[in-house]
């Protein structure tokens, strides 16, 4: 029996677990991937929105101030990369110059600080790589950029070690109302108890509402294609390069990572499938045209993946966190910016389900501080060197592109939430993420996994389910 169920385990569920997790409660995320962080939390623009692109009164723009402001500290205690680097909306005509007016003002109203109109000469000063046929834009210093999936681990593994429990592989079918709980089915026939239940399921989350008996909400997945380059572009723009916004969101950017590279996109194009998250011709053909047209110097040699993601787009415009069964909370369509609110969207949470009567004391054990996952590459000589003497294996690279030992990928199998497969340790360790996307050290790091979870080699998944690499060995039998 848990005090509090949390469906699905992306950035809100994430965050909502740990800020709950400061509180004497029984809790429980179930996520029905083989991982956290698997839907629009691993694959978004990985931006912390200064607030201003909101309509004023609305959730979004309250929570993305909120949150925003929040950010800086909760990476700090997470060990999660960010860095506030400021976005530019780029206007190129009198049209463009017009919105970035409404923009100042909306934003004005929505409290967000530091913002600026800047005319082209102070543009190109900041940014010398924009394109010369920039008129004007939008200043915001407090815009930032963090690492999406890495901010949903740290959160949710900060959670468990503070004493949440995590279900993997829990596809809820069936909630069950008994009088003083709620009884949570998986797929599988699994079954978990708990007195308060919070939907945050993404995508799937008017599936989960239907459960509860809330039909009213309905959510669309919006495509959003990415272009992904190597470091050697990284330092192409130092801001988030945004162009003037349209009704199907804030447009293609072009971007910085926290991690050095440069990122591309998205696209918008509205979907009826959940699933489906291929890349298109059309849609890279799209960003890199886009991106073009803002920025100069984009070398597309440099280009090492692309990549799709799915935002849970609702039908009301605004986040529906919302509650219209007992001790039941919705957290759906949370779009852009949901990574930037998700923070105050667990505060916001918490307030809901202390009105409902959830009773709340705090944890004196709580320890909001985590260890960062890549202390080691960022340590001195001489501290890796006194690792590594305690500890050979991080002296054994395996990930050649991305400098990542084997110490680090075993340390991310062992750690709350632990990595269970390749796309797992990819996101823990940015093993695989470098110029050859894997092509070297995928064989290294499934041997690893094998040890470790103490399965065969060829039980080893990319992604969970059926997404095996290996189905034998092509000399089985032979002689050596």
């Amino acid at each position: 029996m848990y005090d509090v169920a949390i469906i699905g385990g992306g950035v809100v569920g994430g965050m909502l677990a740990r800020a709950l997790s400061s509180y004497k409660l029984k809790l429980c995320i179930v996520e029905k991937e083989n991982d956290v962080a698997m839907g629009a939390s691993k694959a978004n623009s990985a931006i912390v929105h200064a607030g201003f692109d909101a309509e004023p009164g609305t959730l979004k723009a309250k929570l993305n101030v909120r949150g925003s402001e929040m950010m800086e500290q909760v990476a700090k205690e997470l060990g999660v990369k960010y860095k506030r680097n400021g976005s530019l909306v780029v206007g190129f005509n009198d049209d463009d110059k017009k919105i970035i007016e409404e923009l100042y003002e909306r934003g004005i109203k929505n409290g967000v600080k530091e913002l600026s109109i800047i005319e082209s000469s102070e543009l190109h000063t900041l940014e010398a790589n924009i394109s010369p046929d920039a008129t004007c834009a939008l200043n915001a210093p407090t815009g930032a950029i963090i690492c999406p999936y890495e901010l949903t681990i740290a959160a949710i593994g900060n959670a468990m070690d503070n004493g949440a429990d995590l279900k993997v592989n829990f596809e809820v079918s069936k909630l069950n109302l008994c009088n003083e709980f709620y009884e949570i089915t998986s797929t599988d026939g699994d079954m978990i108890k708990a007195k308060y239940v919070v939907n945050a399921a993404g995508v799937n989350a008017d599936s989960v509402a239907a459960m509860a008996n809330e039909t009213d909400i309905k959510i669309h997945p919006r495509r959003g294609e990415y272009v992904l380059l190597d470091k050697t572009s990284g330092g192409l723009v130092s801001h988030t390069i945004f162009r003037t916004p349209s009704a199907m969101g804030k447009g293609i950017l072009v971007t910085p990572t926290v991690d050095g590279n440069l990122l591309l996109g998205p696209t918008a194009k509205d979907m009826e499938d959940k699933s489906d998250t291929a890349t298109t011709a059309d849609g890279l053909s799209n960003v890199l045209a886009n991106c073009s047209e803002t920025t100069v110097g984009i070398n597309l040699r440099d280009t090492i993946t692309s990549f799709c993601g799915l935002r849970a787009v609702g039908n009301t415009g605004d986040f529906i966190i919302n509650s219209t069964a007992e001790r039941f909370i919705n957290a759906a369509g949370i779009e852009s910016p949901g990574l930037s609110a998700s923070p105050a969207i667990a505060e916001y949470i918490i307030d809901m389900l202390l009105s409902m009567g959830l009773e709340l004391t705090k944890n004196e054990k709580f320890n909001p501080i985590r260890k960062p996952a890549h202390l080691f590459r960022e340590s001195s000589v001489a501290e890796r060197n006194r690792i590594i003497a305690e500890n050979r294996a991080y002296g054994r690279i395996i990930c050649r592109c991305e400098g990542v030992s084997e110490g680090e990928i075993r340390e991310a199998i062992r750690t709350n939430p632990p990595a269970r497969d390749l796309d797992g340790v990819k996101r823990r360790t940015r093993a695989q993420m470098g110029r050859c996307q894997g092509g070297f050290c995928m064989p290294y790091i499934t041997e690893i996994l094998s040890e470790e979870l103490g399965v065969t080699y060829d039980s080893i998944t990319k992604n969970g389910g059926n997404s095996k690499l290996i189905t034998g060995k092509t000399k089985e039998g032979c002689e050596r």
